[in-house]
């Protein structure tokens, strides 16, 4: 496999990932920035590919810990050496599984926190990409967007929540799809002003029951073309507060 070295989080973040494919850009790191982890709390990346997730979010904060699961081999060897490469070797491990056909009761009510950034599209609406790993990581294959739900809920303690980036015109299908969780919370991302979002940030608890709430989101680009300053923080680090 051909693979460009990268860096994220200004830097402090190596990753090596595939050249042609699917390839991480700035939604993980985004995503990353939007869980409110904490030191000594245990993540699951569902479809953690290259893990460029799980790396922004051990480095951004020390002590926590993450689980990948990628049904890939190469791909996820690739996790394991960025893990390795960044120092993380001793905080994240890696199960090599297509996540629904894990055991119902595999690691239940083991994380703290559930992350993902699923295919964007479903098969009906995707122009398919002629290379196969970009495809699968774009367009829903047997693991429609509930899948991830039902996985992400096995998984949680009770009270705890589930973070994941998507397409804003999907939001209809998101919100429908999150029985069993509450606390839902969409922040949307607006490439500049006046400019409709493309992307949402959702989160929410399992097994709570507060209301939903509609954040004020952040502006990513100013009239310039540049990054806004908020998001350029946290493009390099700083947590994303959902406020």
């Amino acid at each position: 496999m051909d693979v460009t070295h990268d860096k994220l989080h200004g830097g402090r973040v190596h990753l090596t990932q595939p050249r042609d494919g699917y390839r991480a850009a700035i939604d993980p790191v985004l995503l990353a920035a939007a869980v409110p982890l904490a030191a000594g709390e245990r993540v699951l990346d569902l479809g953690c590919g290259v893990g460029a997730i799980s790396l922004c979010l051990m480095q951004r904060v020390p002590g926590s810990s993450v689980t990948g699961v990628e049904w890939d081999e190469q791909t996820a060897a690739l996790a394991v050496r960025n893990a390795r490469d960044n120092g993380f070797e001793d905080r994240f491990t890696i199960e090599v599984a297509d996540f629904t056909h894990l055991a119902t009761d595999w690691e239940k009510e083991a994380f703290d926190h559930v992350v993902f950034n699923p295919p964007y599209m479903t098969a009906d609406r995707a122009e398919l990409s002629p290379i196969t790993r970009k495809q699968l990581a774009d367009v829903e294959g047997e693991a429609e967007f509930r899948a991830w739900v039902i996985r992400a809920h096995r998984s949680l303690k009770p009270r705890c929540r589930m973070t994941f980036i998507h397409r804003a015109d999907r939001l209809e299908d998101i919100i429908r799809g999150l029985d069993g969780f509450g606390e839902i919370t969409v922040f949307p991302l607006w490439p500049k002003q006046r400019v409709d979002a493309k992307r949402v940030i959702v989160t929410a608890r399992k097994g709570v029951r507060s209301p939903f709430r509609l954040a004020a989101g952040l502006y990513l680009h100013d009239g310039e073309g540049e990054f806004t300053k908020r998001a350029e923080a946290i493009l390099h680090g700083a947590p994303l507060e959902m406020v």
